[in-house]
């Protein structure tokens, strides 16, 4: 009787051996995976985060030291000899690889849809983009066809639109008609009134080739059936484009989806930038300032407002998803030679076809297939540059009024001149 009695409290306290050694195992396993994962969640950043510490970190002030560094700018970084070579070289890698560039927004909306484009976080640890999109405006999608925007509505809105353009011509009329009256006041306030009723009649003047605009093209049945159905579908688009809803009936919303589409880029581009920015951000602990991605053609015309340096060929680089340029306007010159002798191997290797410009950016173009057009290649695409041309971003040497006559009548084009690209 006592062996079987034995042999339970043996099982007993085995059991209960056990049942501790279990609840150890899984509290102190439990404790150090919570020990372990607490630091890692600790290092995640937002975006914001990231882009907020890398605008510090670009504009932080390098140091009087600095100054005792050369800057040495590879030839590679250089113009070559006839200056339309450089932007023959993208030309060629556009047929070569019979690249469709991108006309407006819509197009680079069905790009990205498409994955030919891919859209980038504003910052990570190795790089932020700096200025991208500024020029991103709030106002309604338009179609680019034949230099000309043409805006899309849906048939509410274009019946709206119509009306604005009537009720604001007619109230435009009546103030003009009230400044008229003014004539027997005295000069001077006829002065005043003369040069408001020619800003009013200048108001009409842009409402009329509007009407114009919309005339042509939602006055034919099939071209407006066509503008209607593209503006339904970007709106369908737009509410889960990336991830993210835009509502494009409303100014915030439309520059919000604007501004996400300008930082997209060919994967095959951001993987040249994720390995310059790799092997910047490791030497300095910096984000590597990218300051322009995509630039669909109708984009690359406003910008050209502000940006003399914005291409305006058939095909600019930018409106392709190869170009990209890099910031060194913060950068200490040990940063610039560490970047551009970077970008010097990347040409060496036939990846990439770059430019020192002098508005402190490098620009950067990228082969799709790593490898560069024939020289053949190049040659016939020198045609479509044109002729090469001044540099429009930086003054003379000897300001204007300070040459004298026999200089002014030579007009000697400054050396240091460069082409747009």
């Amino acid at each position: 009787m006592k062996q079987p009695v034995r042999r339970y409290v043996v099982l007993i306290l085995a059991s209960a051996a056990f049942g501790v050694a279990v609840w150890a195992a899984l509290h102190f396993t439990a404790r150090n995976w919570h020990q372990t994962a607490n630091p890692v969640a600790a290092n995640i950043r937002s975006t914001d985060e990231l882009w907020a510490e890398g605008i510090e970190k670009v504009k932080a002030d390098r140091g009087a030291e600095e100054q005792k560094v050369a800057l040495v700018i590879p030839t590679q970084l250089q113009h070559y000899e006839d200056r339309r070579w450089f932007l023959a070289t993208q030309v060629a890698e556009v047929h070569k690889q019979n690249i469709q560039s991108c006309q407006d927004f819509i197009d680079l909306a069905a790009m990205i849809v498409h994955g030919e484009f891919k859209t980038i976080p504003a910052a990570t640890d190795s790089y932020i983009l700096f200025g991208v999109g500024a020029k991103a405006n709030d106002e309604a999608f338009t179609r680019y066809q034949d230099d000309q925007d043409i805006p899309l509505y849906s048939e509410t809105q274009l019946r709206d639109r119509y009306a604005e353009i009537e009720t604001t011509g007619a109230r435009l009329q009546k103030e003009i008609a009230e400044l008229n009256s003014r004539s027997s006041a005295p000069k001077k306030s006829r002065s005043g009134a003369a040069k408001e009723i020619a800003g009013r009649q200048q108001q009409i003047q842009a409402l009329d080739e509007s009407k114009t605009l919309l005339d042509q093209f939602y006055g034919q049945p099939v071209r407006r059936e066509k503008l209607f159905t593209e503006y339904e579908s970007l709106k369908t688009l737009a509410r889960n484009f990336g991830g993210r809803s835009f509502d494009i009936d409303n100014p915030a919303g439309r520059e919000a989806m604007k501004l996400s589409m300008l930082r997209s880029i060919r994967p095959e581009t951001f993987k040249v930038i994720e390995e310059i920015a790799a092997h910047y951000h490791a030497a300095f602990d910096r984000p590597l300032p990218v300051s322009s991605l995509v630039r669909p053609e109708q984009y690359q015309h406003v910008l050209r407002r502000v940006n003399r340096a914005a291409t305006l060929i058939d095909t600019p680089p930018h409106s392709t998803g190869l170009a990209f340029d890099i910031d060194y306007r913060y950068m200490s010159v040990s940063e610039q030679n560490f970047v551009m002798n970077e970008l010097a191997r990347l040409k060496d290797e036939g990846r990439i076809e770059v430019l020192r410009e002098r508005n402190a950016n490098y620009h950067v173009f990228v082969f799709l297939d790593g490898t560069r057009p024939s020289d053949v290649l190049i040659t016939a695409s020198l045609d479509e540059v044109g002729p090469p041309l001044k540099e429009a971003n930086h003054a003379e040497s000897i300001p204007a009024k300070l040459r004298s006559k026999s200089q002014q009548k030579k007009k000697v084009a400054n050396p240091r001149a460069r082409h747009r690209r």
